[in-house]
């Protein structure tokens, strides 16, 4: 039977990001999303929901989120759902589920939002290869 354990979110981030590092000396950001759903019912009652979602990423990926994402920021990840279970210092049993992010997307920060002109903004790839170019090839 096959798995297939992937997640794509954007929101705005809920925190400003946390850095940390492993024993191993890599970096580690945590840092929450809210994504919120907005939808018309039946009887034409306007709603929202939001889902606020806990991210982590290790990493160069995590030493650029720390650098460049902030609090209200609209940011885009990619990565998989990881469940975790420990037990709380009451005795009692927790879990949670996080998404382990493995590519992200800078979308518009909140300095961006604020100083927002007519022109759409360019979204930002990171950790993708440079394209090659003809001009490059030395042959």
């Amino acid at each position: 039977m096959a798995n297939f354990n992937k997640v794509i979110l954007m929101g705005n981030v809920t925190r400003d990001v946390t850095l940390s590092y492993l024993p191993s000396q890599t970096a580690v950001v945590d840092f929450g999303l809210a994504i919120n759903r907005k939808w018309t019912s039946k009887d034409g009652e306007k709603k929202e929901e939001v889902c606020f979602i806990d991210c982590r990423a290790f990493g160069k990926a995590a030493e650029n989120i720390n650098k460049y994402v902030h609090k209200g920021d609209l940011f885009m990840v990619e990565g998989r759902l990881s469940f975790e279970q420990w037990t709380a210092q009451d005795g009692s049993k927790k879990s949670r589920h996080r998404v382990i992010v493995d590519g992200f997307q800078f979308l518009q920060s909140k300095s961006q939002d604020e100083t927002q002109t007519d022109e759409p903004q360019a979204e930002t790839p990171i950790d993708k290869p440079p394209k090659d170019d003809d001009a490059t090839i030395p042959f």
